[in-house]
C-alpha cells in the first residue's frame, strides 16, 4: 500500500523488524511478524542501514513493528545521527504501545504512524490475542500526538513530522470501524490525518474464520465512506476498494 505523504518519488526507507507484540490472524506480513523471518544484526549495522537508506535518497526511515526493539533502535539512531542522518524517522506501529516506552522515544521519532484496529476488546482478543487493546492504544495515540502534533509537510507534500492514524476495515465488523472513526473524531484535533484502509484480504489464519475469510464488499466500503463524510473529517486518506494506493481526501 502506498501513501504519498510517505513515499512520493524516492520512496520510504522501510525496515521490517521480526516478531510482533500482537498475533493478528490476518497479518499480511505474517512470515516476518509471526514466524520470525529475518536475520540478526547489530546496533551498529542497523545504524549503517539508516545511513544507507539516506544515501539512496529515501524520504524517511520507516520502522515497521519496532515495538520490541525500542532500546536498540534509539541507540542506532544516536549513532546514525552522529554520522549525518537527517531524514525523518517513522515509527510504524500497531498502536499497542506502553506510554513509558513512547516517552523514551520522544525526540527520536519524527512521525508516528499507528494503527487503531479495534474499539471492541473482545474482537481484539479474538483476532490479535491481546487484552485491553482499545484503552492502551488510544492512550498511546494521545501520547504520540503530544510528542509530534499534526502533520507538517514539505513543499513536495512529503511528511516531515506529525501523527497519522490508520484503520484497516475488516469485513463483517463495520460497527467496529464506525466506533473507531467516532473516537478519532471526538478525541483528536481536526488537523490530524486519518488513513482508512480497504485493502483487507484473508491471509494467514483468517481463511479459517467465517467472518473474515473474504474481502470487503462494495456495500461495506460505501457504508464506511458515507460515515466518514457524516463525521466531517478535515484531513485524511481513503483507499479505493480493491486498490493498494490511497488518495488524499481534503475535508474527507
Amino acid at each position: 500500500m502506498k501513501n504519498r505523504v510517505l513515499v512520493e518519488k524516492n520512496g520510504s526507507g522501510t525496515i521490517f523488524f521480526s516478531n510482533c507484540n500482537l498475533n493478528c490472524k490476518y497479518c499480511q506480513n505474517y512470515k516476518i511478524s509471526q514466524l520470525g523471518k529475518g536475520k540478526y544484526i547489530t546496533i551498529e549495522e542497523l545504524a549503517d542501514i539508516f545511513i544507507s537508506q539516506q544515501k539512496n535518497k529515501a524520504n524517511n526511515i520507516n520502522l515497521v513493528t519496532p515495538t520490541m526493539y525500542v532500546e536498540q533502535i534509539i541507540e542506532a539512531i544516536k549513532i546514525a545521527r552522529e554520522n549525518g542522518l537527517n531524514i525523518p524517522i517513522i515509527y510504524n506501529s500497531n498502536g499497542y504501545e506502553n506510554i513509558e516506552t513512547l516517552k523514551m522515544l520522544n525526540g527520536y521519532i519524527d512521525v508516528y504512524l499507528p494503527d487503531l484496529k479495534y474499539a471492541d476488546n473482545d474482537i481484539a482478543k479474538k483476532y490479535s490475542n491481546i487484552e485491553n487493546y482499545f484503552e492502551i492504544a488510544t492512550q498511546a495515540i494521545k501520547e504520540m500526538y503530544n510528542q509530534v502534533g499534526a502533520p507538517i509537510l514539505d513543499e513536495k507534500g512529503i511528511i516531515k513530522k506529525g501523527l497519522i492514524v490508520r484503520h484497516l476495515v475488516l469485513p463483517n465488523y463495520i460497527e467496529n470501524s464506525k466506533r473507531i472513526l467516532k473516537w478519532l473524531k471526538e478525541n483528536l484535533e481536526e488537523n490530524v490525518y486519518v488513513s482508512i484502509m480497504a485493502q483487507y484480504f484473508p491471509t494467514y489464519k483468517a481463511k479459517e474464520d467465517e467472518y473474515i475469510n473474504r474481502k470487503l464488499t462494495k456495500e461495506e466500503y460505501e457504508e464506511i465512506e458515507e460515515y466518514i463524510y457524516q463525521l466531517d473529517f478535515k484531513n485524511g486518506y481513503m483507499q479505493d476498494l480493491g486498490e493498494h494506493e490511497e488518495e488524499y481526501v481534503p475535508n474527507f
